[in-house]
Parts: structure tokens; sequence; C-alpha cells
């Protein structure tokens, strides 16, 4: 199968932590993350979320918009707001191209908060799951419907956070709820992504490639920390750079067909993980484990 390899902007800037929200500039992100040899990068807060904007800018430098991170409130506010409230998100999407959104329902989220533990986060019990995944069902066939596909991020401090969290996801909702395959949440929530891979490749339309310190993975896990505080000290890493097994990963993938971005997201403290340098890296550890999985590669698309 051919896949497409792009990058998140947050090796560039990180949106949630404020002396860092603009380390670089668009057109440094930009032009940098062209000059890598990567075909697409998602949206950040470095943007401008206008499509008339947003399209030359990305044009000049022969970059797609793979997609774009909503926050949703599913759980808040049920399906009729929710997609009102994601519309404007959706119709952006469309005009740039794009086939898919980036959805996590935050509702209650604790992931922002510097000072939360994370073990401390919302949780759906378990007679919760079948009204929620018809809920979300129903939600992401009204994006279906309008023409953009609903990837699901997992996400540390949200209601689906854990491997268990996916399997409930996947076990109660219909097929137009695609899964965000992220295996740096998956570790740090205490997973194991290549397992979580193996169970649910073929749900897979998404991907994102954020390797692990194993170091910092186990402080963070022993001593719970907040999330923040486990970026802010390392504990992801661009792929092929840490201790995940993506050449697993990548061939369960493989496998069952998958043909969509490859995407490098690694948060990291910019002032010590040089971004061009780190983007650099995983592209190149990127390629070489895609190709070593089976995937042909397409470099050089520019529509999403």
């Amino acid at each position: 199968m051919t896949v497409r390899i792009g990058i998140n902007p947050n090796t560039w800037a990180l949106d949630d932590i404020a002396e860092l929200r603009y380390f670089s500039t668009p057109e440094e992100c930009l032009s940098q993350a062209s000059a890598c040899g990567y075909a697409g990068m998602e949206m950040g807060g470095l943007f401008s979320r206008d499509a008339g904007e947003l399209a030359p800018q990305f044009a000049r430098h022969d970059l797609a918009l793979i997609s774009a991170w909503h926050d949703g409130r599913l759980l808040d506010f049920g399906v009729e707001e929710e997609f009102a409230r994601t519309l404007p998100h959706l119709e952006m999407l469309k005009q740039m191209g794009c086939s898919s959104i980036i959805y996590a329902d935050c509702s209650s989220e604790s992931f922002s908060n510097t000072l939360s533990p994370m073990s401390h986060r919302p949780r759906l019990f378990h007679d919760d799951w079948p009204a929620y995944g018809a809920t979300l069902t129903a939600l992401a066939d009204r994006m279906a419907e309008f023409g953009i596909g609903m990837a699901y991020h997992p996400h540390i401090g949200t209601i689906i956070e854990s491997d268990g969290d996916v399997d409930c996801l996947m076990a109660h909702t219909g097929r137009s709820v695609g899964l965000l395959l992220d295996t740096g949440h998956s570790i740090l929530a205490g997973g194991d992504p290549v397992a979580l891979t193996a169970r649910h490749a073929e749900r897979v339309v998404h991907f994102h490639g954020k390797d692990a310190r194993a170091d910092v993975l186990r402080r963070a896990l022993q001593e719970d920390w907040s999330f923040l505080h486990a970026v802010m000290e390392g504990v992801f890493t661009v792929p092929g750079d840490g201790s995940i097994d993506f050449d697993t990963i990548l061939r369960h993938l493989a496998r069952a067909g998958y043909a969509g971005w490859l995407v490098v997201e690694a948060e990291q403290d910019l002032r010590i993980a040089d971004p061009l340098t780190y983007a650099e890296m995983g592209f190149g550890n990127l390629v070489r484990l895609a190709v070593r999985a089976g995937f042909s590669l397409h470099l050089t698309e520019t529509v999403g």
C-alpha cells in the first residue's frame, strides 16, 4: 500500500505551553518541513483558520494540509449542538481538500492542567459505553454526510485514553468512527501500542508516530506526572529514537491495507529539541521504517 509522510507543527511550536506557542514562525515551520521532504502538515496554532489565507501559504511550500485537531465536547453537548459547533472547522477542512478531522472528546479534560496528575482523568463507566458509542457514531455519520471522515484521537486526560478505552470505543461504534492510532498516547496511558494495533489495525484511518524514551516514561508513570510535565521532561521523541517497536506496528498496518498518512508527532521542549534536527530525524526514520514494513511511499503529493 502507498502512504504519505507528514508532520505535526508541534515540532516547531507547542500550543499548550505558553512560552513555546510561537517558538517558530509559520514560514520557518513550513519551509523546514518541505526541505526535509514531508508531503504534508497538520494544523497548529501558528496557522490561520481561513482557507483563503492558508491554501496559498501551504502551496508555496508544496505541502498539503493533512487534517486538524478539534477539541470536541460531545459528552457535554450531544450530537446536534456538537455538529453545529464543529461545522466551521469541517468547512475549513473541506475547502483545504482534507478528507478527515482529528476529533477528541475533551469534555472535562485534564491534560491541559499542568498540576493534574495523569491518574486524575475523566472516565466513562461500563454502562455509559453503549449510549456514548451510539451518539459518537451518529456524530461521525453527520460528518461523513458532510464529506469529512472522523479520525478519533484517544488522548491522555480525556474520557478515551487507555487501550481498554479504545477497545470499548471500537466495540460500541460503527465504521464511520475511524481510529487515530497514536503510539505515544497509548504507551503513556500504560498500554501496549503493538498489541493495540494488532487488535484494531482495520479501523485505523490516521497515524501519529510518537516514540517514547523508556527512562522518562518509567518515571512519568511511577511518579504520576501531569501530561504536560511528562512532555517537557522529554517522554516523547520522533519514531525510531525511542523504545517503541514501530517495525511491528507498521507491519500490522501494512497487512491491514492502511493507505493514509504516517505523521511524525513528538511534543518536546523546543529549547532542547531543535525543530529542524528532529524533523529531519523523524522523516528519515519513518521513511526507513515504512519501507521496511512493506509500504510504498508517495512523498510529493500536494493535495489533502
